[in-house]
């Protein structure tokens, strides 16, 4: 389960930003995560409640939202979203191309925002 070595990195980053801005009780934490970075937000939020057990980390919410997957197909040019879930194949709706799409959006996993005090 990587998703626990996502949240410990999470957490290092996010102690970081609080002493570098001088607050100490954080409240909620918006994480971003792309499609294809394969995280699983039901598991990186037991890893969080885990790890932040009898930290000054907890009781703070996790907030997890997927960022869509974006291709440009290499053929024609067009942006899509592909609709497969097994993503082996992201066929082009204008002109059927299936493969080496360029990726636009989808590979993200960021911290888009934190509220402290």
């Amino acid at each position: 389960m990587h998703e626990m070595s996502i949240a410990q990195s999470l957490i290092d980053i996010i102690d970081q930003e609080m002493k570098k801005h001088g607050v100490t009780k954080l409240l909620k934490v918006k994480v971003m995560h792309g499609r294809l970075a394969n995280v699983v937000p039901e598991a990186l939020h037991f890893a969080w409640q885990a790890l932040t057990l009898e930290t000054p980390f907890e009781g703070a919410e996790l907030v997890t939202e997927e960022v869509p997957l974006k291709v440009r197909c290499k053929q024609c040019g067009i942006t899509f979203e592909p609709e497969d879930a097994t993503l082996l194949l992201m066929i082009c709706p204008q002109c059927g191309e299936e493969f080496g799409h360029e990726v636009l959006s989808g590979k993200e996993l960021y911290i888009e925002n934190l509220e402290a005090e």
